[in-house]
């Protein structure tokens, strides 16, 4: 049992098992990249079922909608943490002892090596100055001088899987200490950092949420700016949102937009997406005010913006109202129909279908707010007419007004608090900078002995792929001949 355990963690430990791992990573991040996933874009994945219902269960079997969420995945992500430990770890240490150590002592028959050279007249005290002074860490014996040199090479090697496994580390703990959320805001409206003004939230396993850093926004205007050029009409220019923040009794203004986040509360405040919620004055058939207030319209399409939405008055009387709306941002009629011919609200106008009888809100069954429940209602016959900004629809059979009272506009954040967030970014540069002494530096070994006639030199390089020391040998070899040289005259003098 010892020896098949013994063989697993070798087995386990080995580079290519780590190689092997890190491969399925990536490989395991492609759907994450490709397919919607429900902790970024919850709505893109109901779409992905609507238009895939035979295709999108089987995906979800596997957790292809939420990837770096799925066990496998984590599987994947431990064992390669589990293998890159193993792995570098002794080798630092034994890089350490390396380090410390001396230069092995030089071989009897230097002529084997793939570098040799003869020096008449040289010594080895000539040669270990020569080789101290290129900064070599040299060793002597009787007859011999050993020097070694590029060290980098190997110190750079672990630094990188080094960084690379302190970048797992950190990942792994954002996950597990953070927190990330989803939120629309309308304008006008605001949020506060607390569990209960989430849309969605998704804390991590040791996340206490009674515990939230505490700030507060609120949305002023939010500014879309589209392209008016004939081959560009329509495109996204910029998004930018003005927000009021609130933070340890500190107020302060933030321009949101798309790569610029609002960093507050130790989070990171990131601008996903944007849309129209028009607003509606709803007052039933005993004159009251049931509803006043913006409703947010999905986009159900990204050329003209056409968006849809659906109204709820469940206080309204004698019966409860429904309205599925039909939004259109610059509308323009086309033979009989409608249609939105730029994103921009330049002419707003709105469609809407009516519904009484029972929403089913008291029925204790969720319901989502952008969908309407009409399994109890009865269809409201209204006129095929498209409201604009100010204009009423009257309510057949004494139950009320419907007014379009104006256009604002909301945004999509996604609120991500990783505290690893830091240190991943360290050890990303570290492994960088660690891949380039590993790429380019080249351990080598030069030996010398003392002959008859004066010295023979050896090299060799230690490293991968060979190369790197022909000419650094060859200038050795010209010093140590130059200063034998030169040694021999002056003898000849005295």
């Amino acid at each position: 049992m010892i020896t098949w355990l013994r063989w697993a963690w070798r087995l386990l430990t080995s580079m290519r098992t780590a190689l092997i791992l890190l491969f399925l990573v990536a490989l395991g991040s492609v759907p994450g990249s490709v397919l919607p996933q429900r902790g970024l874009t919850p709505e893109d994945v109901t779409k992905f079922y609507e238009e895939n219902p035979g295709l999108a269960p089987w995906l979800d079997r596997f957790s292809m909608f939420d990837v770096f969420g799925a066990p496998w995945f984590a599987a994947i992500y431990l064992l390669l943490f589990v293998s890159l430990a193993g792995c570098v770890l002794p080798r630092a240490a034994q890089h350490y002892r390396a380090m410390r150590g001396r230069p092995p002592a030089a071989p009897r028959n230097l002529s084997r090596l793939p570098h040799t050279a003869s020096v008449p007249g040289g010594t080895l005290a000539l040669a270990e100055a020569e080789l101290r002074r290129r900064r070599f860490r040299v060793n002597t014996g009787d007859g011999w001088v050993a020097a070694e040199k590029g060290y980098l090479r190997e110190t750079g090697n672990l630094v990188f899987h080094l960084a690379l496994l302190a970048l797992l580390f950190a990942v792994g703990s954002g996950a597990l200490f953070g927190y990330r959320g989803n939120v629309l805001v309308v304008e006008g409206d605001g949020f506060a950092n607390t569990v209960a003004a989430y849309d969605k939230f998704s804390p991590g396993r040791f996340v206490d949420t009674e515990s939230l850093k505490p700030f507060s926004f609120r949305l002023g205007d939010f500014t879309a700016t589209y392209s008016t050029e004939p081959q560009r009409r329509g495109q996204p220019l910029d998004f930018s949102g003005k927000l009021s923040v609130r933070e340890g009794g500190g107020q302060k203004t933030h321009d949101l937009r798309v790569n610029e986040p609002l960093e507050a509360g130790g989070a990171q405040v990131y601008l996903l997406g944007n849309g129209y919620a028009p607003t509606f004055r709803v007052t039933d058939g005993k004159g009251q005010v049931a509803f006043d207030g913006a409703v947010p319209f999905l986009p159900a399409e990204k050329g003209g913006f056409t968006s849809e939405g659906v109204i709820k008055v469940p206080d309204a009387q004698p019966a409860q109202l429904g309205f599925v709306g039909l939004f259109l941002p610059t509308t323009v009629t086309v033979g009989d129909s409608a249609t939105s011919a730029f994103p921009a609200a330049l002419n707003p106008t709105v469609r809407l279908f009516g519904f009484k009888g029972d929403l089913g809100l008291r029925s204790g069954a969720p319901q989502s707010v952008y969908q309407l429940n009409s399994d109890k209602m009865q269809m409201i016959k209204l006129p095929e007419t498209r409201l604009a900004v100010g204009q009423s629809l009257t309510l057949p059979d004494g139950l009320g007004t419907v007014t379009f009272t104006g256009v604002k506009e909301w945004i999509s954040l996604q609120i991500t608090y990783d505290p690893g967030r830091f240190p991943a970014l360290v050890s990303a540069a570290l492994a960088v900078l660690g891949l380039v002494p590993a790429l380019t530096v080249r351990r080598r070994r030069i030996w010398v002995r003392q002959t008859a006639d004066g010295i023979d030199v050896g090299g060799l390089t230690r490293s991968e792929g060979g190369g790197g020391i022909e000419e650094e040998f060859e200038s050795i070899v010209s010093s140590l001949r130059r200063s034998g040289e030169q040694e021999s005259r002056e003898l000849v003098k005295e």
